[in-house]
């Protein structure tokens, strides 16, 4: 009997036992978490921001395990999790994070072997250096989360860590990294964006975990490559790009048998890629891009049979393009799916092998010297998505047969070749494109292709210079999706009337941010008549420059003033566009670029211009405006250029200029005056041009404080207005849109600068009425390129340190009464390519130099100087005449003013006998110009002395 009990107990226990495991495995057994441990939590939360309340959850008497974010061990409560990354919103556009500081409460959490606050914002704190004593964290991730300063180096206490990421915290540094080799257990490392100036030399001295099998260093600033890393045998993935190394590629790391990912992008390498390269047999994505490299591919790139993405892109290569391919096709063809060989050198033809790449979904071959066909069997790249071939030498036929099977064509960029792309009226494409790129290609026939209609999500085009005629039709506007952006039909032969441009598809209101991105139009350079259309309300960019639009503005600028027009640049240059500028008030509140140059523009500028507080760019020049300019412009506080040149402007010389002024031209107007001081406040100005106008009184020695003309650094200042050059679309390829241009007069002609506008630095004041002295304080300027203070009354002797502006190209001073000799200084302007001194009292010798003998005799014409070019100088110093002397000054034959009336009636009598058959001759016409400007000035300075 007792023998029977003792084994009902053992059964009854061993049921028991086999209960509880059974409970456990259904999850009946339940242990809650700690509550000194809930008690942290909810002080850790109590420091936080949590904007998006994130953290709802967190609080009650609920059980801390069940709290968003919070993972807790079952069989014993104790939390070893927390999961609160932050995240974005891509589709509302918001952020969800937390702020805050991190509350050292998070120490009673014994048993935490994970933390995660990554991509949330704690506004530059400094990484908590108690986090090093968190003994039993395995995982560590701090990215993007906004902490800054110097990473603590507490953080090498934690010795049982596998994985840490502390990458994009910007602003964050360390000061030397020997704590890393307390992580001996660590095998994935991520400081990226980690500024590691100062802690390279610790890189070099195997401090890295021996265990490492993933390694991100990108955008470290870093200049030597890690020797230590050749250690790591273990490697699988090695991230150095966006750092500065500047070497060939080193040696040792082709002896990373086990490497899958190398990032080697955007840095300095150079040289050649050794055949080493095929050690690396199990690679799978290989990325050079952006350096210095050169040389052929090496053959060996075949022997990595694992490779699946490739990028070569922005290096010197070269070699046949055809031999990448044939290296390629040996035994991975089959699972490349990314191929980037953009902006090298490559050169010879596409073969038929590219027919064997059937994963290929990427493929990059812009900007190189590629040429002959298109081949046929690019048609059966049925997995294609992206195909970039534009800024090559392709020739023939592109037609219906190349683009068969390509049913997953997204994008297709093919600008600058010399191919015809060919297709049937009624050809119906296999692919619904997002962009298509096809400037300077030639279509036939030469019209808008009807197959544009079947696309359904176009949001880019440019079909620039590519022989269009005919009219846009109406349902051109229509094929664009809602998020169209770019549209380029520039430079061809289209003509008409435009339809107004307005899509069904785009949205009434701009629903992004219009300093960001929005709709692009660009139909500049065509044979357009008629009147401006209306825009589409989304619209950012229009350019309909360099056509023969008529009428008025107020078509297109006051239409539906109950609907804000987004509008950012505004391009109606070189038209036949008529009227005044209409007033209309805060349609167009977003407007930063103004072009509307070159038209027949009439009346005022209207006052409501001031209410453009974010106009950044007008251009005005070369119509029939006139009268005041309107005080309101002071309102533009952010006006960076403004062009009024070739209209008629009067006034005294306005006062209120805004300080962030680069480029100011009043040229050909009617303004007189004299300069005032305040001018010399715009420090920003790197052109100025007040030429043809009249403006009396003197040079104001303060031009000295005009420091961009003075620095000998490249000004900024334009940087903003250029913001929509080619380079805003990230690839580049769609095509020019707008960048600022500004047109003065250097070397004796007229210059249009564009892309290199930064660069420039002009003080054009000729053709006024200036008096006095040349400052010597001008020649501190020693930026200026460009200096033209002819045909003025200007007098005394050219400064003595005219050689101090050693970056000038172009001098002027013709037609002054500058006397005395010319500096010898002169000499040191060794750029200098135009030189004009004509007419003026200058003597002696010219001073020697390469540059000054090199300069036609006309620049020296009408004084009394000798030497090369002109005749040698006698042995006789003639001497110089007293400065201020009216009567010797002027010369012997002009002793007062009735002599000067006289020979201005005599003149007239002469000159208009003559003038008939000289008109005829453009040059004496300039010169007889010329010539009455400086007796009529002569005449006024004469009668100014003598009253």
């Amino acid at each position: 009997m007792d023998r029977v009990m003792r084994v009902g107990s053992l059964v009854s226990f061993l049921l028991c036992i086999a209960s509880f495991t059974v409970s456990l495995c259904k999850g009946d057994l339940y242990v809650p978490c700690k509550e000194n441990e809930r008690q942290a939590l909810l002080l850790f939360k109590k420091d936080l921001d949590d904007p998006s309340n994130m953290l709802s959850s967190w609080g009650g008497a609920s059980d801390c395990c069940n709290w968003i974010g919070v993972a807790c061990d079952n069989l014993i409560g104790h939390v070893h999790e927390l999961h609160l990354a932050g995240n974005y919103d891509q589709e509302t556009g918001e952020e969800h994070g937390l702020g805050g500081k991190v509350n050292p409460s998070l120490l009673n959490l014994k048993h935490l072997s994970y933390l995660n606050l990554s991509h949330n914002n704690f506004e530059g704190l400094q990484i908590p250096s108690f986090l090093g004593s968190l003994k039993g964290l395995r995982y560590l991730d701090l990215s993007y989360a906004g902490f800054n300063g110097t990473i603590p180096h507490q953080l090498g206490n934690l010795s049982s860590l596998r994985y840490l990421d502390l990458s994009h915290n910007f602003g964050s540094m360390v000061e030397n990294l020997k704590w890393l080799s307390g992580l001996s257990l660590l095998k994935h490392l991520d400081m990226s964006s980690v500024d590691l100036t100062n802690a390279s030399h610790w890189l070099q001295e195997n401090t890295l975990p021996s265990l490492l099998v993933e390694l991100h260093l990108s955008s470290c600033e870093l200049y030597h490559i890690p020797s230590g890393i050749a250690n790591l045998t273990s490697l699988k993935v090695l991230h150095l790009h966006r750092n500065h190394f500047n070497s060939t590629i080193p040696k040792w790391l082709y002896s990373l048998g086990h490497l899958e990912f190398l990032f080697l992008s955007h840095n300095a390498f150079h040289g050649e890629i050794s055949s080493s390269l095929g050690n690396l047999t199990t690679l799978v994505d290989l990325k050079l891009g952006s350096n210095q490299l050169e040389g052929e591919i090496p053959n060996s790139l075949g022997n990595l049979c694992k490779l699946t993405a490739i990028d070569l892109s922005s290096n010197n290569f070269r070699g046949r393009v055809s031999a990448i391919f044939e290296s390629l096709s040996r035994c991975s063809s089959g699972q490349i799916y990314y191929l980037d060989l953009l902006d090298n050198n490559f050169s010879g033809h596409l073969s038929d092998q590219l027919e064997s790449f059937k994963n290929l979904r990427y493929l990059y071959l812009s900007n190189n010297s590629i040429s002959g066909p298109v081949p046929v069997s690019l048609g059966n790249l049925s997995l294609l998505e992206e195909l970039a071939i534009d800024n090559n030498s392709f020739e023939g036929v592109v037609s219906e047969v190349h683009f068969t099977n390509l049913t997953r064509l997204i994008n297709f960029f093919a600008n600058e070749n010399s191919l015809t792309l060919k297709t049937s009226p009624d050809w119906l494409p296999p692919f619904q494109l997002s962009i298509l790129t096809l400037s300077s290609l030639h279509l036939d026939p030469s019209e808008l292709p009807a197959w544009l209609k079947s696309q359904k999500h176009l949001s880019a085009l440019n079909m620039s210079n590519t022989g269009i005629s005919g009219t846009i039709p109406i349902w051109f506007w229509n094929i664009y999706s809602n998020d169209a952006y770019f549209v380029d039909l520039s430079r061809n032969q289209l003509s008409g009337e435009i339809p107004n441009i307005v899509s069904a598809n785009w949205p009434k209101q701009q629903r992004f941010d219009p300093q960001v991105s929005g709709i692009l139009i660009d139909l500049r350079s065509n044979q357009f008549n008629g009147s401006l259309p209306l825009v589409s309300s989304a619209m950012s960019t229009l350019d309909l420059s360099n056509s023969s639009f008529s009428g008025t503005l107020s078509h297109l600028l006051c239409d539906r003033s109950d609907v804000p027009k987004n509008l950012l640049v505004l391009h109606l240059g070189n038209n036949l566009l008529t009227g005044e500028i209409p007033d209309c008030r805060l349609h167009w509140p977003n407007l930063t670029v103004v072009n509307l140059e070159d038209n027949k523009l009439t009346g005022k500028i209207p006052s409501s211009i001031g209410d453009l507080i974010s106009l950044q760019s007008l251009h005005l020049r070369n119509n029939k405006l006139s009268g005041e300019l309107p005080v309101s412009l002071q309102n533009c506080e952010q006006l960076l250029l403004l062009d009024l040149g070739g209209n008629k402007f009067a006034g005294s010389f306005p006062l209120w200029f805004g300080q962030s002024l680069v480029v100011l031209s009043l040229r050909s107007n009617q303004f007189h005056g004299a300069i005032p001081y305040k001018l010399c406040s715009l420090t920003n100005l790197q052109i100025l041009d007040l030429a043809h106008n009249n403006i009396s009184g003197t040079i104001p020695r303060c031009f000295q404080n005009l420091s961009s003309m003075a620095n000998t650094s490249s000004s900024e200042g334009l940087t903003s207005i250029q913001f929509l050059d080619a380079s805003f679309f990230g690839f580049g390829l769609f095509g020019e849109s707008y960048t600022e241009t500004a047109v003065f007069v250097t070397k004796g002609r007229e210059v249009n600068y564009n892309t290199m506008l930064r660069l420039v630095a002009s003080l054009d004041l000729s053709n006024n009425m200036l008096t006095g002295e040349i400052p010597e304080e001008l020649t501190s300027l020693i930026s200026l390129q460009t200096l033209n203070l002819s045909d003025n009354l200007l007098t005394g002797r050219i400064p003595s340190k005219i050689g101090d502006m050693r970056m000038l190209e172009s001098l002027d001073l013709s037609m002054n009464q500058l006397c005395g000799e010319v500096s010898p200084s002169i000499s040191n302007l060794t750029f200098l390519n135009y030189l004009n001194l004509s007419y003026n009292n200058l003597i002696g010798q010219i001073p020697k130099g390469t540059q000054l003998q090199s300069f036609d005799m006309s620049s020296y014409a009408g004084n009394k100087l000798c030497g090369p070019p002109l005749e040698e100088c006698h042995s006789t110093k003639e001497a110089m005449p007293p400065v201020g002397d009216e009567k010797h000054g002027e010369g012997h034959l002009l002793e007062d003013g009735g002599f000067y009336l006289s020979l201005g009636l005599g003149f007239a009598f002469g000159f208009w006998i003559v003038l008939g058959s000289l008109l005829s001759n453009v040059p004496w016409s300039n010169a007889l110009s010329q010539f009455q400007n400086i007796i009529v000035k002569k005449l006024y300075a004469v009668i100014v002395k003598r009253h």
